[in-house]
């Protein structure tokens, strides 16, 4: 995806514990940073307050990160997130991971696909999601330049 395609992004600067032998970030690294951009993510688009005090539980079921470049020591990198498909009981979440650019341009190291499963924490058994969680990050996503310049073109 594009980074216009995202309507949230948090830079942050990758510590120097985070890298190995070889001088990049650790491979098992790529999924911390991933957890920082879905908690980031959540916060931005205020998740846990649209709850209503209803406690909101997910697992993640699923983790597929896909290398492209390393990542540095001390280098400043962009965590983007989005929603990108909702189930019964699950949704799914991309998260890319940039090098800092303040220009625009894409700078791809990795992307995590995470597929998150709503449960019940007494029997960590899977229940429906609310009803209200697709449209919350539907309509927290459509805030992303892309998809605002569509609205705009099309007349909408």
């Amino acid at each position: 995806m594009a980074r216009s395609d995202f309507a949230f992004s948090h830079r942050f600067r990758v510590r120097w514990s985070e890298t190995d032998a070889q001088g990049v970030v650790f491979n098992a690294r790529y999924l911390d940073y991933a957890d920082v951009a879905i908690t980031e993510y959540w916060r931005e688009a205020k998740f846990r307050e649209m709850a209503g005090g209803e406690p909101l539980e997910f697992h993640v079921k699923k983790a597929t990160v896909t290398w492209f470049a390393p990542i540095l020591p001390d280098e400043l990198i962009d965590v983007m997130a989005r929603t990108i498909a909702t189930g019964r009981t699950s949704m799914t979440q991309i998260v890319e991971i940039h090098g800092a650019r303040d220009d625009g341009a894409d700078d791809l190291r990795a992307t995590v696909d995470l597929v998150s499963v709503y449960v019940d924490l007494e029997t960590h058994r899977p229940m429906p999601l609310p009803e209200w969680v697709a449209p919350a990050f539907a309509d927290f996503d459509k805030q992303a330049p892309a998809a605002v310049a569509n609205l705009e073109t099309s007349g909408v």
